[in-house]
């Protein structure tokens, strides 16, 4: 062997260059998706899909709609940034991102951004229903066309915003079912109503972010947060009996009716703590973060566990109990003519 001359190999720091740097691409291309939005987004879609199978769900269905609705939040995530780039760079939270910091071009990004919103839309169309590609596009065109430019015009944006994000698990539950339910209709109130506490407190956190770039958000303007604190403990007390609504309705049982309640008088105190104290912001983000996939959870246990099976053993009972009065009482009937055949002359 040749003594080691002790000199760095020029080649062999080349090539981790250049792993570095392929690395931190795919990190950059990845970011431009949103993955924790688009994460959590498939997470509603998948509860939506769960909610909406009557019996065990078709995975490969399930699959094949998790795919084209990643596709489509991906692109719409690169879109996003592509349109907030200049707002991104005037950001503290965002100025590192891709786009702002010049290591992605926008036309890679607007190209990132046509291939998941077209490909995913596409994919839809090939492998799910009608209804789950109107809902796709609905989200494309609300989050793109109505909630981005609507943030630097008016404070109305976070009502349009709670829109497109609530409308992943109606994805879902329309993928599994082709039809518009009222079921739905309660998924999709739900999660408008949570996204205004949890937005409330993004919006709080970064407010002098989003001063900075011309957002125009509730929390901006307001100095003590008095406001916005008010406003997060009215939206935590409408978003309690909405999540009622599904037991209420007889979509869910008593099980999810008093977990429910819980957690919702649970998510009421972080709000409470934030409209005395604005310094409890970061706590009612995290206790929003966590609120979602809980109660989303415990309407699946619900519905299709625990008291499902005990209404359908009720039913059964009840059936058996029925089937053999029926059967007491024909017999009564049989005995009574009998005896009347004995008593006749």
């Amino acid at each position: 062997d040749l003594p080691d001359s002790g000199q760095p190999d020029p080649q062999g720091g080349a090539q981790n260059r250049m792993t570095v740097m392929l690395l931190q691409r795919c990190r950059d291309y990845v970011y431009l998706t949103k993955p924790r939005i688009a994460f959590m987004a498939l997470l509603t879609v998948a509860v939506g899909y769960f909610l909406a199978s009557s019996e065990v769900p078709d995975w490969i269905r399930l699959l094949h709609v998790l795919v084209g609705a990643g596709l489509v939040a991906a692109g719409t995530g690169a879109f996003n940034q592509v349109m907030e780039r200049q707002s991104d760079a005037l950001m503290a939270r965002t100025s590192n991102r891709p786009l702002p910091s010049g290591r992605i071009t926008s036309r890679e990004a607007f190209c990132l951004g046509l291939l998941g919103c077209l490909g995913g839309t596409l994919y839809l169309v090939m492998f799910s229903n009608t209804s789950a590609v109107v809902v796709a596009v609905g989200i494309q065109i609300s989050y793109l066309l109505l909630y981005t430019p609507l943030k630097r015009r008016t404070t109305l944006n976070t009502a349009v915003g709670a829109v497109s994000g609530a409308l992943p698990p109606v994805l879902g539950w329309v993928a599994a079912r082709d039809a518009w339910d009222l079921q739905a209709g309660v998924l999709f109130l739900i999660l408008f109503v949570w996204q205004f506490p949890h937005f409330l407190s993004i919006a709080w956190i970064y407010r002098e972010d989003y001063s900075r770039a011309g957002m125009k958000m509730l929390s901006v303007g307001d100095v003590t947060g008095k406001i916005t604190g008010f406003r997060v403990v009215a939206y935590s007390l409408a978003l309690l009996p909405v999540t009622l609504v599904p037991s209420i309705l007889g979509y869910a049982g008593v099980g999810y009716f008093m977990g429910a309640t819980l957690l919702g008088i649970w998510f009421l105190w972080f709000a409470i703590r934030f409209c005395f104290s604005s310094d409890q912001a970061r706590p009612l983000l995290r206790a929003s973060v966590l609120y979602l996939p809980v109660l989303l959870a415990m309407l699946m246990l619900d519905q299709n566990g625990i008291d499902s099976r005990t209404r359908e053993t009720f039913a059964e009972r009840a059936t058996s109990a029925h089937v053999s009065q029926e059967g007491t009482l024909n017999q009564q009937d049989t005995n009574i003519l009998a005896a009347r055949k004995v008593l006749s002359p």
